[in-house]
């Protein structure tokens, strides 16, 4: 019996060491060396100093910012461990809210977005992704609708005219990759580093 486990056992730790341990660590090696940036995690720097990631977004609630979708990741609560309490951009709980379509809570976070965006800019419709969180609540970038639809309150905000600001958006705008996968996009990240370098000048 055991000359019939012997190659089954061989052949499982064979497997074990090539698919778990030499083909990672083979992967992770050429994509630090091919994709170096993207191998440490897209992480952004301001002044020598890791300010954010351009794969996970922040939360912005300053008028002077533009602001990414709305996120559903929680947190544990830290008075009572049962229940969890909103956590914005929490990296370290990545999900969706998981309300659906007929969901009271759901449908009256919506309204109320869509009524506070609409005092704010009454003039356009409201964006869908500035009123619907991704699935992973973690998402960094916003449609070019989304950016523009902001673009009066940040430049206000900034007192800077809304072609400067504007113009910022189209700048940081990232088009389809490979010009069919995806949609365009603005990171939200980015863009607010331009405008802040911008105010600079």
């Amino acid at each position: 019996m055991l000359k019939e486990i012997r190659p089954a056992i061989l052949v499982l730790v064979l497997l074990t060491a090539i698919t778990g341990l030499a083909y990672p660590l083979a992967m992770t090696a050429i994509a630090g060396v091919i994709f170096p940036k993207q191998a440490q995690g897209s992480l952004i720097e301001k002044d020598g100093k890791v300010i954010g990631s351009a794969l996970i977004g922040q939360e912005f609630k300053e008028d002077k910012y533009f602001h990414g979708r709305p996120s559903a990741t929680v947190a544990p609560d830290p008075n009572d461990s049962s229940k969890t309490v909103p956590a914005p951009y929490n990296a370290a709980n990545s999900g969706g809210s998981n309300l659906g379509p007929t969901s009271k809570a759901l449908n009256d976070r919506v309204k109320e977005d869509v009524e506070r965006l609409k005092a704010e800019n009454p003039s356009a419709g409201v964006p869908v992704d500035l009123v619907t969180t991704s699935a992973s609540g973690l998402d960094p970038d916003i449609s070019p609708d989304a950016a523009l639809f902001q673009v009066p309150r940040v430049a206000k905000a900034r007192s800077m005219s809304e072609d400067v600001v504007r113009e910022l958006v189209t700048q940081n705008t990232q088009g389809r990759f490979a010009g069919v996968i995806g949609e365009p996009r603005v990171n939200v990240l980015a863009l607010n580093l331009a405008l802040d370098a911008a105010k600079a000048k």
